[in-house]
């Protein structure tokens, strides 16, 4: 009865946790052999047989045959008269195998070798689950929401893996119930407390450049190279692609006939704004398309600061900047240029005063963030709202009713 117990434990791990034949019949020889070295001293005299396929095993013992009260261990040495017991033919020097059965250990040693097999296969299956998912770093998994925390939600793979989802990693839209299916990318797999813990994200960029792989298989053959991507998650995200084929459309491959490709990626992302931008190493030509869909009149480099002074007629400005500034954040990131816009009017107002002229009257470092939001005129800090400048830069409302006041009674 206890051997069956033994063989269920073994083989109920082997069916439900895919552990290969060869580790799994290494382990249980070292756990048998364990045992044997526990109580008879060595395990050298001894053959274990194990027959994983019919659930079985066997232990056997050889021992040499020694006349009658000459015997010095019992374990390495039978006589003659034990010997012939097993069979009449046996000869002093010859030697004797016996079977060993299991309840010839004791109780407490067959539930002790139990818990030590379920430990080593618990152990080596914790080990498989790393090494597994630690190859699978930067790929996508599917999985089931196991359970919603507020910090994090668990999801289990096809084999019952957990995953790990946490709140930071989630984009601010995603909402999931139990039983939901979550696509997600590993980005970290780590040991903690002696167990496999595996973080997904579907904040990180690996995320939208998976997508991408899937639904664009010119870029999983590689004709389309993705050069970089940034996001801010839910929100907006700008992806820079190349094309080493020159018949191929590199950003007309992504969106696809009528978006059809790209749509499935923004669903995915919930209704994440997704620009697609040519990439070239022309950087005032990369910066200009990647503040698309704003026109550009000039822009100006500087190479030792890494900034770009654009220059735009007032119509585009905001175009520019985009919604809450995420199109010149993004655009900045994409290019590696800290970005700041100007306006640019066909014809000179006269009665305009730059901004540059208040420097008596408001500090630098606020004019500077006027300028960072394309005002570098009075009157194009009139045009906006106080609601938008207080939006827009992170000067103080105290601050703005000031700018405002200075700058209106300068054209009453």
């Amino acid at each position: 009865m206890e051997n069956l117990n033994l063989i269920d434990t073994f083989s109920e791990f082997k069916e439900l946790k895919n552990i290969d034949r060869a580790t799994m019949m290494t382990v249980l020889e070292d756990v048998f052999r364990s045992l044997l070295l526990k109580k008879f001293g060595t395990d050298e005299n001894f053959d274990v047989i194990i027959n994983i396929d019919k659930g079985d095993f066997e232990i056997w013992r050889n021992r040499e045959v020694v006349k009658d009260g000459e015997i010095e261990d019992q374990n390495l040495q039978i006589t003659l008269t034990e010997a012939k017991k097993i069979d009449n033919d046996y000869e002093v020097g010859e030697e004797v195998t016996d079977e060993v059965k299991l309840l010839d250990f004791g109780r407490r040693a067959i539930l002790s070798l139990r818990q030590n097999l379920t430990n080593r296969i618990l152990d080596l299956e914790k080990n498989n689950i790393f090494n597994k998912y630690k190859d699978k770093i930067g790929d996508i998994v599917t999985g089931e929401v196991y359970q919603v925390w507020k910090k994090e939600i668990l999801t289990l793979d096809d084999e019952g893996n957990e995953l790990i989802l946490p709140k930071t990693e989630q984009i601010p839209s995603d909402y999931f119930r139990k039983g939901d299916t979550i696509r997600a990318v590993v980005v970290r797999v780590e040991m903690r407390n002696n167990n496999p813990l595996i973080i997904l994200s579907r904040t990180s960029p690996v995320f939208l450049e998976r997508l991408f792989e899937l639904e664009v298989p010119e870029i999983f053959d590689g004709l389309i190279t993705i050069k970089n991507i940034v996001r801010i998650p839910g929100e907006r995200a700008k992806v820079a692609v190349e094309s080493y084929d020159e018949r191929i459309d590199p950003v007309g491959a992504c969106v696809g006939m009528k978006g059809s490709r790209i749509h499935g990626i923004v669903r995915e992302l919930k209704n994440e704004n997704i620009d697609v931008i040519n990439f070239t190493q022309n950087t005032q030509l990369f910066i200009q398309r990647a503040l698309s869909p704003a026109k550009i009149i000039s822009i100006k480099l500087n190479e030792e600061t890494k900034r770009a002074s654009v220059y735009l007629l007032p119509e585009e400005v905001s175009l520019a900047i985009g919604k809450g500034g995420l199109n010149i954040k993004l655009a900045g990131q994409l290019s590696g240029y800290e970005i700041d816009v100007y306006r640019e009017t066909e014809e000179e107002d006269d009665e305009d005063v730059g901004i540059d002229e208040f420097t008596d009257e408001i500090e630098s470092w606020i004019l500077d963030e006027l300028k960072a939001i394309g005002c570098d005129t009075a009157k194009s800090v009139l045009e906006l709202s106080r609601e938008d400048l207080i939006k827009r830069t992170d000067l103080e409302e105290e601050t703005v009713d000031d700018i405002l006041r200075i700058f209106t009674t300068e054209f009453e």
